[in-house]
Order: C-alpha cells, then sequence, then structure tokens
C-alpha cells in the first residue's frame, strides 16, 4: 500500500456499492465485523449510511480492552498499590473501571502507575530501578500476545528479577464460537479479524463455514476493505459457497506468523477457563506464563484477591459485546456513560462499540431510525 488514498476512493466505492446492491436483492443480512477497528472504520467513514437497508453490520467482542472483566481490573489496581510496585500499562487501560475507580484513581491515592507503548518499555523500566518491582499488565489478543513473549525471553536473557507480567492475553478463536452458540443472535457471515489474523493466519477460522455454515471473510481496515468484504460474503451467499477468505491479502498470510507463534507457543499455554466481560467464563480462551517462566509470573509472584466482580446493572457492555443491542440501546449510553465518565468498557476503548458511536454522532436511537428511513 503506498497511498491511504487508493483504499478511500469514492469512484471505488460507488463500484463496489452498486455490486453490492446486486448481490443483496432484498433479503436481509446480517454480518458481524469482530473486530472493533472495523467498528470504528464503518463509523468514522458513515458506511452504515450507504450500505442497503437489508444489510445489518453488528459488532462482535473483538475490542481487547472492553472484555476485561472488573474482577481482573480489579487485581491490577490491588498490585499498583503495593509497596515497591511500580505498574505499568497502555494507556487505554488506565481509565477501564474497576469496583473501587480505575488505575488513575489508583495513581492519584500514591500508586505508581506509568502507562508505557510497549512491554520493552516496561521491562527497561526494572533495568533502570533495580530496587522497585515492575509488573507489566499485558492485554490484548494474538496481536498483541508476541510482543509480551519476546519481552519475558529478554528479561530471561538478561536475569532480570524485579519485573513479571500480569497476563490477561485472550485468543480469538473461543469468543467466535462463543457467539455461533449463542442463541441472541442469528447472523448471516463474519467480517474476520484482521490484526489477529496476522499472527494466526486464516486457518484457525475454518470451524465458522465447516461448522455452523457460516461465510467468513478477513478484512482489512480502511473504508474499501470493509466495502470489498461485504461483497465478498454476499457473493460467497449467491454462488451457494462458504468458506474463508481473505480480502486483506496484502498483509494476511495464510499460515499466518509462524516465527510469532513459535514465541507464544514457547512462553503461554492455554488457560482451562477464563472470563470475559458479557460473555462469561469461556474455556481455553486465555493464555497464561508457562511454568518455565513462573518467576515472572505477576499471578506467581503476588498473592492476587482474584475476586469476581459483577458488572454494573445499569451497563449493558454485554450485550453490546455480543452484538444483541446498539450502544444507543442501553439504558445509560451518552448520559451517564460518556468517554469523560465511563460506566463500561466499551465506552474506553479506543476501539469500543460504544465510543464509536458516541465519537460519530451515533448516539441516539430516533437518528438511527432516521438514517435507516433515508437510505431506503
Amino acid at each position: 500500500m503506498r497511498f491511504v488514498d487508493e483504499f478511500r476512493d469514492p469512484a471505488a466505492a460507488r463500484r463496489l456499492l452498486t455490486a453490492i446492491s446486486g448481490l443483496a436483492g432484498d433479503e436481509e443480512f446480517k454480518f458481524m465485523e469482530v473486530c472493533g477497528g472495523h467498528t470504528h472504520t464503518i463509523y468514522r467513514h458513515g458506511l452504515e449510511h450507504v450500505l442497503p437497508a437489508n444489510i445489518e453490520l453488528v459488532h462482535g467482542p473483538g475490542c481487547p480492552v472492553c472484555v476485561i472483566p472488573m474482577g481482573r481490573v480489579d487485581d491490577a489496581i490491588w498490585l499498583a498499590e503495593q509497596p515497591d510496585v511500580v505498574f505499568t500499562t497502555f494507556g487505554d487501560m488506565m481509565r477501564v473501571p474497576g469496583s473501587n475507580g480505575n488505575l488513575l484513581d489508583a495513581k492519584a491515592r500514591g500508586a505508581d502507575v506509568r502507562f508505557v507503548y510497549s512491554p520493552l518499555d516496561a521491562l527497561r523500566i526494572a533495568v533502570d530501578n533495580p530496587d522497585k518491582r515492575v509488573v507489566f499488565f499485558a492485554v490484548g489478543f494474538e496481536t498483541t500476545a508476541p510482543s509480551t513473549a519476546v519481552t519475558l525471553v529478554r528479561a530471561r536473557e538478561l536475569g532480570v528479577r524485579n519485573f513479571s507480567v500480569f497476563s490477561n492475553h485472550v485468543t480469538i478463536v473461543p469468543p467466535i464460537k462463543a457467539i455461533l452458540d449463542s442463541p441472541d443472535l442469528r447472523l448471516s457471515g463474519f467480517l474476520g479479524p484482521g490484526h489477529v489474523s496476522t499472527v494466526v493466519g486464516n486457518r484457525p477460522y475454518r470451524f465458522v463455514p465447516e461448522v455452523y455454515g457460516k461465510p467468513l471473510v478477513v478484512a482489512g481496515f480502511e473504508p474499501l476493505d470493509i466495502l470489498a468484504s461485504v461483497a465478498m460474503l454476499l457473493r460467497q451467499i449467491r454462488e451457494g459457497r462458504c468458506e474463508v477468505e481473505n480480502q486483506y491479502s496484502r498483509v494476511v498470510r495464510p499460515e499466518g506468523n509462524p516465527a510469532a507463534l513459535a514465541l507464544l507457543a514457547q512462553v503461554f499455554e492455554l488457560r482451562p477457563h477464563f472470563e470475559w466481560r458479557g460473555l462469561g467464563f469461556i474455556s481455553q480462551s486465555g493464555l497464561r506464563l508457562r511454568e518455565d517462566f513462573a518467576d515472572l509470573d505477576a499471578e506467581q509472584v503476588y498473592d492476587l484477591p482474584g475476586v469476581r466482580i459483577a458488572d454494573p446493572k445499569a451497563c449493558q457492555c454485554g450485550e453490546v459485546l455480543k452484538g444483541v443491542l446498539k450502544p444507543w440501546e442501553c439504558k445509560v449510553f451518552g448520559t451517564a456513560c460518556t468517554p469523560e465518565t465511563p460506566i463500561g468498557t466499551c465506552m474506553v476503548s479506543p476501539e469500543g462499540a460504544c465510543a464509536a458511536y458516541y465519537n460519530f454522532g451515533r448516539m441516539h436511537r430516533d437518528a438511527a431510525q432516521l438514517v435507516g428511513q433515508s437510505r431506503r
């Protein structure tokens, strides 16, 4: 890709929309974009305004910050408030609410909480501050897990003893299966996650067409990527095919990234189960450190509270993450819950569906209905 403009060309978009309209006909279709990055592209560029009214795009559980349950946030705050601990994390995790505020509140109470751009930054803090205990709050799907693995291997090579990782990495396939097994939602197909697929490739998604009979197209993140992927899904349906296709071929390879996958296998293993916000416990969906790295595992080094905390009753992030509700259907959306005063994780993260709807003006049911009527 030389220029972003190549993927935002109006003439090419019109051609794709003409093809989509012809393929869609009068039948109703509901496609789920798994990745939060797709949701933001859709609403930043107004794609829902130009697609035919009988095609609905719903968001899925692909926002790594959004799926972290409150109990794990409380564990992070507990770690941050331990003596001589420097707690490091990505910036968007600083504002994710637990039952007693967030990490910014912990910092205001005196905890040494610092945001970093990479886990290697956290390791550097540990090397520079041997009298402190540095913990890195690791979150994300298979996209970010390799960088954590690289850091752990590097820490082992350097013999750093005052560094540990609080692993909250999750995997993409189990939540897709949980969505497909849910009785709340009937889908026509999936826009597969582009970023995760750069690591895992296309093969892990084969169960979607083979077991559940739904097509899946791994999609890029520019407007034309989304439109082309919708057209590919419709073409599969019209031609009687059901398979995994790769629209994002300029980045994603069928086999993924073998070096990154080998590194993940060296450092991590699957947890028997892991709790997801809104989806509950999903078996083999989280990554923990292997026994070889126990001395760098914050869950082994510290006696974490590990208490499960129920989401606030007013917050409907769970239904939003599953695509059952649109954000503006939540009772507190845009009123009590805003990016400045978030109640749920979906309003905090740059990839969260609620943040996308709020930031790009899709805030009210009436406005959404007017959009739908204008498209008709």
